[in-house]
């Protein structure tokens, strides 16, 4: 497993030393002249330990050390000092330090130290990931329901999770894609290993390379220190790309050689990396529309459909609804300290009817806010978001009913799909990011419905 240990000293000479010496120990050593650089680095990096020299210029070693355990408290910091008195020692062990050791150091020393503290790293780490992991119970549990649609997506998931093939979900928004990923991740053979989450969406174009491969000290502007990429931070366990189908087609070259050499090249460093790998991709698009279209990579998309797996709807499993939204009350009302018992045959019949554009994820956020309204132990109609009743309302008359043509076609069309952008806006408040995540298109294409169907988002009502 590789460390990365930030060494901070006002002598280059020393940091070289160190970073040569650590270095032959599978750790990736970063440095800094001085405290306020240390800190830069901090908050780029995932640094698993800090090496500092006691006397420095502009902010010394006590001073980056009180500045790690208030940002970064669980950070473990070793201390270096040419003036090593017993008196400095108590001190930095007080202030937080882990360890200290004395200038000129033995190297097995060192070894022995920084080995010592890394370890400790460990620890805390796997106590976080254990906590992480109770958290995201809630949501593993949540692979709840018994349709017929849901039953093939929970037998894939058996069919798939001890293999090392690459899996790529599809369905719309909320449908419980990574839901999906961390329950094939935790019930399989790499469980014991990293998951890794990347949304390709919300990184800028111009970072991705570097967040998914790493880059070099010096490769671009800004690049002020190495960085491991997210296949390196995923090594021997498991990486999960969201939103595949909005990757640049430039990095979808790159992702692909990835993917089939199992190496990367970090930007900057024309020395390949070895990586081990299982890679889980999603998306809510037609990836085969998109290779059409040439927006997307045909030799990619093939090497990530290796294992479909299509998630199903909401609408398409409406007898899930139920079981679903019992777990979510039962869950969230024990966390805000309420017991609830279930829904009124009313609710539940609402719900039954409502069409859910944002799947399970507007499903918890409905269930959620019923949980804070609700007095009694049985969740009500009434208790029930508005937005449920005015979008059935509201699309009612649009649909197309036996025996019946609407005699403008795009008038029927424009009143669903702005019943649809109503529900949605209603639901997240009016964030129209939200909203427009919520139903499964772009932002840009949200703004022009906005626009087109003439709707004013600071008149909506809540």
């Amino acid at each position: 497993m590789t460390h990365n240990v930030l060494v901070v000293d006002d002598e280059p000479k020393l940091c070289d030393l160190l970073a040569s010496a650590l270095g032959q120990n599978s750790i990736q050593v970063f440095t800094a002249g001085n405290g306020l650089h240390a800190l830069k680095v901090l908050e780029c990096e995932d640094i698993d330990l800090v090496i500092s020299d006691w006397r420095m210029p502009g902010m010394d070693g006590p001073q980056l050390l009180a500045e790690i355990k208030s940002r970064f408290p669980q950070l473990p910091v070793i201390v270096m000092t040419a003036y090593s008195t017993v008196k400095n020692a108590v001190q930095s062990m007080r202030n937080g330090a882990f360890d200290y050791i004395a200038k000129p150091f033995d190297i097995d020393e060192l070894d022995i130290t920084v080995s010592k503290a890394l370890q400790f790293r460990d620890i805390l780490k796997d106590n976080q990931r254990m906590r992480a992991e109770l958290d995201e119970h809630q949501q593993i549990d949540s692979l709840i329901g018994d349709s017929p649609s849901f039953r093939r997506v929970l037998h894939a998931i058996d069919s798939v999770r001890e293999s090392n093939a690459t899996i790529l979900l599809t369905g719309e928004s909320g449908t419980g894609k990574e839901m999906v990923a961390r329950a094939i991740h935790k019930h399989g053979n790499r469980a014991d290993k990293p998951f890794v989450a990347v949304n390709c969406a919300a990184i800028p174009e111009g970072l991705l390379e570097s967040e998914m491969f790493g880059h070099r000290k010096g490769a671009f502007t800004g690049a002020v220190a190495d960085r491991v990429g997210r296949f390196m931070q995923a090594d021997k366990g498991t990486l999960f790309l969201d939103e595949i189908g909005e990757m640049p087609l430039a990095l979808q070259a790159k992702i692909l050689r990835a993917l089939q050499e199992r190496v990367i090249e970090p930007v900057g460093d024309p020395r390949e990396r070895k990586v081990d790998v299982r890679v889980i991709a999603a998306t809510n698009k037609n990836l085969l529309d998109a290779v059409a279209n040439r927006e997307f990579r045909e030799d990619l998309y093939y090497r990530l459909n290796v294992f479909p797996i299509p998630l199903p709807a909401l609408r398409e499993r409406v007898e899930d609804i139920a079981p679903l939204a019992r777990h979510f009350a039962h869950t969230l009302g024990a966390t805000a300290g309420k017991r609830f018992t279930g829904f009124s045959a009313e609710a539940l019949q609402a719900m039954a009817h409502y069409s859910w554009p944002g799947n399970i994820r507007e499903l918890q956020n409905c269930v959620e806010r019923a949980t804070i309204v609700a007095s009694g132990a049985v969740i009500e109609e009434e208790d029930l978001p508005a937005y449920l009743f005015a979008s059935n309302a509201g699309t009612s008359g649009a649909l197309v009913t036996e025996g019946s043509v609407p005699a403008d076609l795009e008038a029927a069309l424009a009143e669903v799909e702005k019943a649809y952008i109503l529900a949605a806006l209603a639901q997240s408040n009016g964030v129209q990011a939200a909203a427009a995540q919520l139903i499964g298109i772009s932002e840009r294409s949200f703004w022009y419905r906005l626009k087109k169907l003439g709707i004013h988002v600071d008149k909506i009502v809540r």
